[in-house]
C-alpha cells in the first residue's frame, strides 16, 4: 500500500488578485495527479477507450497556496466498492496541508450509459494504492 506523489511548481498564471494559487486550480492538480489511477482503467490514456466518469469531488481548503514555492499533491484510495471507488488527495506546500479533497469515480460504460462493474484485476491493483483505515 503506497501514497501517489506528485510535485507541481505553481504557475504564475495559477494566482489570482489575491496573489495566492486560485481555488480553481486545485481539482485541476488532483485530476493530474490521478493520471496513475487512470492508467489502470485506461493505459494509454486514450480517450475513445475512456472508462472513468467522475460522479463528486469536494476540497476543503485550510491554507493558502503560493506561487513561486512547490506542492506535493498526495493521492490514494480510500474506498473500492463494485463499480466505482473514493479517492482521497491533499495538497502539502512547505510540509504543511493546503487542501484535502476526496473524488468518487464511477468505473462507466458509455455505450450503455450506466456503471459497470470493476474486473477483480482492476480492483486489486487500486488496492495498492489504498490505505488501511483510509
Amino acid at each position: 500500500m503506497s501514497v501517489l506523489r506528485e510535485a507541481i511548481t505553481p504557475s504564475f498564471f495559477e494566482t489570482d488578485a489575491l496573489g495566492h494559487i486560485n481555488n480553481t486550480v486545485v481539482p485541476k492538480w488532483f485530476e493530474k495527479a490521478r493520471l496513475p489511477l487512470f492508467r489502470i482503467f485506461t493505459p494509454d490514456l486514450n480517450p475513445a477507450d475512456w472508462r472513468l466518469i467522475v460522479l463528486k469531488i469536494e476540497v476543503e481548503y485550510s491554507a493558502q497556496i503560493h506561487y513561486q514555492f512547490p506542492v506535493e499533491i498526495q493521492t490514494w484510495i480510500a474506498k473500492i466498492g463494485n463499480s466505482s471507488f473514493v479517492v482521497n488527495q491533499q495538497v502539502l506546500q512547505h510540509g504543511e496541508i493546503c487542501a484535502k479533497g476526496s473524488t468518487v469515480m464511477v468505473h462507466f460504460d458509455y455505450q450503455q450509459q450506466a456503471s459497470a462493474p470493476m474486473s477483480e484485476e482492476q480492483k486489486s491493483s487500486l488496492a495498492e494504492f489504498q490505505l488501511a483505515g483510509a
